[in-house]
């Protein structure tokens, strides 16, 4: 009996590390094929490759320093999608069942927009954007060590859009 509640237990927190950034990894799967979506990857020796560069001026001395914990970053993306809203609403659900905490909502007409982290001991380990417009859908996790106030200033010089808003907000 001890070992079957042993194992139950064991399960139930494997799932729950799985679950840990899989959202965005389930897209990718999801759509891998699909020639409709853009997939986009970039690992954690690309950020690293930024830090091993020589600053020139001081916003690229904030950017290297901003980029030194990321360790990479996934997007899936779409500009020309009908059901875009409604694939919106799927991931949002997706993201808020794997346990990400939502930090920030944007409805309006056009186009809604979700911003949610995980976090361990105080520090954000990943950041998820999930944006839906009418026929444009965008599914972005950041992740490594993130610090919200850099984030802005990553945003900008890697021309992510959305995430530079996040800049204004405090993580306490």
């Amino acid at each position: 009996m001890k070992k079957s509640i042993l194992m139950i237990a064991f399960a139930f927190l494997a799932a729950g590390a799985f679950a840990q950034g899989s959202v965005i990894t389930n897209y990718f799967d999801k759509y891998a094929d699909n020639d409709n979506f853009t997939k986009i990857s970039v690992s954690s020796k690309m950020f690293s490759m930024f830090t091993e560069m020589e600053p020139g001026s001081e916003a690229q001395k904030e950017f290297m320093e901003a980029v030194s914990k990321l360790k990479g970053l996934k997007i899936v993306m779409v500009d020309s999608i009908p059901n875009a809203r409604e694939l919106y609403k799927k991931a949002a659900a997706d993201v808020g069942k794997a346990g990400y905490d939502e930090l920030m909502t944007v409805n309006d007409p056009d186009q809604s927009m979700l911003f949610s982290i995980k976090e361990k001991d105080g520090i954000i380990n990943e950041l998820i954007m999930v944006v839906g417009g009418k026929e444009n859908f965008v599914l972005l996790s950041l992740y490594g060590e993130i610090d919200l106030k850099n984030i802005s200033k990553i945003a900008q010089d890697m021309k992510v859009e959305g995430l530079q808003n996040l800049g204004r907000m405090h993580h306490e």
